[in-house]
């Protein structure tokens, strides 16, 4: 009990000091950030090409979310669903043949 306390107020003081909205926070505890490493990315002035932590938040997720979709379609692409003549659809992984090259050096 202790322990979500003090983790929401940590969380509470990330929002505050990187200047978070909900959205960007749901964001950050989705894909399993520590409130702590979001408050020691905060750009300081000498370091100005640093992008604010909302940013670094959304293009983070955004790349995730791609990646994800692009394992997804691999995924999909390696496996055939084949109809079963008794009913129903099965998923059958294709088999994959190695490259023999021209036989010839």
């Amino acid at each position: 009990m202790a322990k979500s306390i003090k983790k929401d107020a940590e969380w509470a003081e990330a929002k505050m000091k990187c200047r978070l909205n909900e959205e960007t926070l749901k964001m950050a505890k989705e894909m399993g950030l520590n409130p702590r490493s979001l408050i020691k990315n905060i750009p300081s002035k000498s370091e100005q090409w640093k992008a604010p932590v909302s940013v670094w938040i959304r293009e983070m997720y955004e790349k995730r979310q791609e990646n994800a979709f692009r394992k997804k379609a691999r995924k999909r692409e390696n496996h055939t669903y084949v109809s079963n003549p008794l009913g129903g659809v099965r998923n059958v992984k294709k088999s994959i043949v190695p490259y023999a090259g021209d036989g010839e050096k």
